[in-house]
């Protein structure tokens, strides 16, 4: 029996966990080299898991739901089962947790952890979201679950420890309120300690809607404090006038569109700016690992891209600095087209190096973007507005109407300083100003 492992596969530099949204194939069913065998969603993509060799499922490690390490091992295959053995697999291999979807135990692998001491100095403990919910629902904090005893695998908390942890805090004797004396002073329990040892779900009064979020939303929600709490963000701004460009676009974009059947946007023209200031500034460029910083010799430019779910996804043009304007703009398109249609593959939004957001597609002036992980730098560029501005020429200065665009560059303070970051988003701002308007295409 030759036995080959499932392994969760690498999403992306930053990507360390994904989470298990459907299984296609159950324990005893055969399963073709390449076939589907699961769906699973970081915070930037869903994608499928293929097989990785021709075989039965013999073991499913991972339930759906559940939030999976990179590199684990969730699933056996087995190469060297005959079909007529399938049935036989099936019974061998079938147990509680596949036929009742309301009993959950805890899953079979996770990195290595620290107990709880219940001493208040916490290590770091997994739960399942399954507990977490639970935990939530009932009020349950967090510091309770730290000192909540755990029957799982090396401690860890169950269903079944939760569930008898709320039996006993019901059975447990109540404290009768005293009866009111003459004064009038009440004690209560500290502020804090009621907030963090008795929280419940909140109530909210007058007319309100509760919307939950989805599973995507709670991975962005996550990335965006993960990169406040790692990054020291500082934003900077500079107004650029972008007459020459929007000119230049409108007097070409037909042609261009007849002649390669694409649309030419501003993004692509921003992209090209941006690599050749990066050339410039390589550190803009770079990632930081503890006390090293990391200079990336690819220039791959992410692009954030809104889905029509009102949720923000963000591809990747590899290479960027070696496509021409036409090739930039086949990439954007390709890209943004397969964002709003859900037909990102993993390799898609994985390896950026530098993010640009256009947040003047929704007409904001101005933003103060959030450093996508593990970056160091993003720009934002906003909406392009027509205003009377004074402009020097040989002749004096004089006032006309030009087209203005503001960019925000938001970096990492721990390696860019307020100098780098200024003079690398002072040379984009001069690209774009200085922009060939008789550039051919």
């Amino acid at each position: 029996m030759s036995m080959v492992d499932l392994i969760m596969p690498k999403l992306g530099e930053s990507i360390m966990e994904a989470t298990i949204l459907k299984w296609h194939k159950k324990p005893g069913d055969k399963v073709e080299q390449d076939e589907t065998v699961l769906d699973i969603a970081t915070d930037k993509v869903d994608s499928e898991v293929p097989s990785v060799a021709e075989g039965i499922i013999t073991e499913i490690l991972f339930k759906e739901n559940d939030v999976v390490p990179i590199g684990s091992v969730i699933a056996k295959i087995d190469t060297g089962v005959e079909t007529g053995q399938t049935e036989n697999i099936k019974k061998s291999v079938s147990s509680p947790q596949y036929e009742d979807a309301n009993v959950v135990e805890e899953v079979p692998y996770q990195p290595e952890e620290k107990k709880s001491t219940g001493n208040g100095s916490f290590g770091i403990r997994f739960y399942s979201p399954l507990v977490l919910n639970i935990a939530a629902s009932e009020g349950i904090s967090m510091s309770e679950l730290e000192h909540m005893e755990g029957t799982g695998q090396d401690g860890r908390v169950s269903k079944k420890d939760i569930m008898a942890y709320l039996e006993d805090r019901k059975n447990a004797p109540q404290h009768k309120q005293a009866e009111p004396t003459h004064t009038t002073e009440v004690q209560e329990l500290p502020a804090e300690t009621s907030k963090h040892e008795y929280q419940a779900p909140t109530i909210f009064s007058g007319n309100v809607e509760i919307i939950e979020m989805d599973r995507m939303r709670k991975m962005i929600a996550k990335h965006m404090i993960d990169s406040q709490n790692t990054s020291a963000h500082v934003t900077s701004f500079i107004e650029c006038d972008v007459t020459n460009l929007v000119l230049w676009r409108e007097k070409v974009k037909k042609d261009f569109e007849k002649r390669e059947g694409e649309k030419i946007t501003y993004t692509p023209l921003f992209i090209e700016a941006v690599v050749k200031c990066i050339k410039k500034y390589p550190l803009i460029n770079s990632s930081v690992d503890v006390d090293r910083i990391i200079v990336k010799k690819d220039i791959n430019i992410g692009m954030a891209t809104a889905m029509p779910s009102g949720n923000l996804i963000v591809p990747v043009i590899k290479n960027a600095d070696q496509l021409n304007l036409t090739g930039l703009a086949k990439q954007v398109n390709g890209l943004a087209n397969s964002a709003r249609n859900n037909k990102l593959n993993p390799g898609d939004t994985a390896g950026g190096t530098f993010t640009l957001t256009n947040v003047g597609t929704f007409g904001s002036l101005m933003g103060t973007p959030i450093i996508n992980q593990p970056q160091v730098a993003i720009m934002a560029v906003g909406a392009i507005k027509k205003r009377p501005v004074v402009i020097e020429t040989e002749q004096g200065d004089s006032i006309a109407i030009r087209h203005m665009m503001f960019i925000s560059l938001s970096y990492d303070h721990r390696i860019i300083d307020g100098s780098l970051g200024s003079i690398f988003l002072s040379a984009v701002a001069k690209e774009l100003e200085n922009f060939d308007g008789k550039r051919s295409l």
